[in-house]
């Protein structure tokens, strides 16, 4: 599992990646981790971008192949209405919170072949990029 924050919408050079750890094995069904981060470096975020709305991505890989990944909406922004309307010229990061959409995520699935060895994987993969199974 990686935790990116994503710093700017016009490169990925100022993708902060918050953690990663490794999980399993795992047993077949719904799992639930608790992923805590460190808050991202504001020194690698450029400053027309540290207010307003970025994403925070969640990914899952297998064997260095990503399957799933989960994105968030987080907007920064003053904690008060009248820093809101009346921002400083330089941004003051004491007065600046972070909201992050936890109930709307945006989950996508990449397809990925699954525990057969690298050399077979070619011969194994159908045209989708599933593991394709032979049932006799």
């Amino acid at each position: 599992w990686k935790v990116i924050y994503v710093g700017s919408a016009e490169s990925e050079s100022y993708d902060q990646e918050l953690d990663s750890v490794l999980v399993g094995p795992v047993n077949l069904g719904e799992n639930k981790f608790i992923l805590e981060t460190p808050a991202p470096d504001p020194t690698n975020v450029p400053k027309n971008e540290l207010l307003g709305v970025t994403v925070l991505l969640v990914t899952c890989s297998y064997r260095g192949k990503e399957f799933t990944r989960i994105g968030y909406y987080v907007n920064n922004d003053y904690n008060t209405q009248e820093l809101r309307d009346n921002p400083p010229p330089t941004p003051d990061l004491a007065q600046v919170v972070r909201n992050i959409l936890v109930a709307k995520p945006h989950v996508t699935n990449f397809p990925i072949v699954w525990d057969i060895s690298p050399e077979a994987a070619p011969a194994a993969a159908s045209n989708d990029g599933f593991l394709a199974m032979d049932a006799s």
